[in-house]
């Protein structure tokens, strides 16, 4: 088994909304505001609309799903739905959840991608399984995308 690299996802977040403390953890929701992609199989932007819909974990887990759009260079538009987990020490949640940097080696952040898209230039993601590693930072996630093969 292999990870190829893809592309590079960088997306643009909003301030959180807060549901509060529900059945499950802490609610939040994260408005998506855009973005760009770039890399060797995909390139074009993040569109405004999507939102990362998070469970803060009594266990210090933030559980993450985010759904928005890609739109590759061509115009093609490109269904995302990103769900995974995040966690780390205490000190290091606290500091994310604030809405401060801390280094990326401190915590963990990772996905599985699925994506949806009528386009057979890309067909290729609907046909493989993908693994992505973030980076969250003040203002925006930055996500590596990989093609596991």
């Amino acid at each position: 088994m292999n990870l190829t690299f893809i592309f590079e996802a960088t997306v643009l977040v909003g301030a959180p909304i807060e549901l509060g403390d529900t059945a499950r953890g802490r609610g939040r929701i994260i408005p998506i505001l855009g973005g760009t992609v770039a890399g060797p199989r995909l390139s074009g932007r993040v569109l405004a609309g999507g939102a990362d819909w998070q469970t803060l974990r009594p266990d210090g887990v933030a559980e993450i799903e985010a759904r928005y759009v890609i739109e590759s260079a061509e115009g093609v538009a490109i269904s995302v739905h990103n769900a995974g987990l995040r966690h780390g020490p205490p000190e290091i949640m606290a500091k994310l959840v604030a809405g401060q940097s801390v280094p990326p080696d401190s915590y963990y952040f990772r996905t599985a991608p699925r994506f949806e898209v009528g386009d057979p230039r890309y067909a290729w993601l609907g046909r493989a399984l993908f693994l992505c590693q973030g980076v969250r930072e003040p203002n925006c996630v930055r996500l590596k995308f990989f093609e596991v093969s």
